[in-house]
């Protein structure tokens, strides 16, 4: 299978040109130009690269790429370390951000939302990144969490009155609690997203909707790994989704 059509039709399928991101998307370090193994993960970090080339990939595909927006360009330290191993190894790395929350099969919204059990019904906010829906088995939030904590395999960070009940859910995966206003304009009964902060707390006691953080990269394993899938079934590639844990 050819590096580069693999990167076109990924471009393709998740329609990266529709998007204004922080970082760039499809092929951000070259590698072999034949791919026979994929190895998907959510970050890439040293360890999901020691792991990849462990598992003998040509190419690593990940959710959190390189070279953000704003960031030092500068290439010494940590970014140093890990150019210089995929390249020494010959090894590429393809990243999709935004497109991959989005998709609206293969994204991680959606695909939380079979993991979670809620029905996906619309897409809401910025670029349409929030998802809205119903949760297909209600209950009080102190249920829901509780339901959460045990598919995504770790404790959320819950706000609210733990009696209320929870129907209509808004979420978006990751680092999106500023997209609240969005949920709120909804009128939904909670919003669930991967982080917190200090003044999320005060916007959810004082307009009355829950806020669940279940954790960024908890929310964020799925798309990624339905994607490498995707991908090595099409292909016929061999593929590894490498869970690097990140209690965050």
């Amino acid at each position: 299978m050819k590096l580069s059509e693999l990167i076109d039709y990924t471009g393709q399928l998740l329609q990266i040109e529709r998007f204004r991101d922080y970082c760039p998307n499809g092929l951000q370090v070259a590698g072999r130009a034949e791919i026979r193994t994929l190895v998907s993960g959510v970050t890439a970090s040293m360890a999901l690269l020691e792991r990849a080339a462990a598992l003998d990939a040509d190419l690593v595909l990940v959710h959190h790429g390189w070279f953000w927006k704003g960031e030092d360009p500068c290439v010494v330290g940590i970014k140093k370390n890990r150019l210089k191993f995929l390249l020494e190894r010959d090894i590429g790395l393809a990243a999709y951000h935004l497109p991959l929350d989005a998709h609206p099969e293969l994204g991680n919204n959606a695909r939380l939302a079979q993991v979670l059990d809620f029905t996906l019904q619309g897409w809401v906010g910025e670029q349409s990144l929030v998802a809205h829906g119903t949760v297909n088995q209600p209950g009080n939030l102190r249920e829901v969490a509780s339901r959460i904590a045990q598919r995504l395999g770790r404790q959320p960070l819950v706000f609210g009155d733990a009696d209320k009940q929870i129907r209509n859910i808004a979420w978006c995966t990751g680092a999106a609690q500023d997209f609240m206003d969005a949920a709120l304009a909804l009128g939904v009964d909670a919003f669930l997203t991967g982080e917190v902060s200090e003044r999320t707390f005060h916007i959810a006691r004082e307009t009355g909707i829950a806020f669940i953080s279940a954790g960024h990269h908890a929310t964020e394993r799925y798309g990624i790994q339905a994607l490498g899938g995707h991908l090595a079934e099409r292909y016929q590639l061999v593929h590894h989704f490498v869970d690097i844990d990140n209690p965050v």
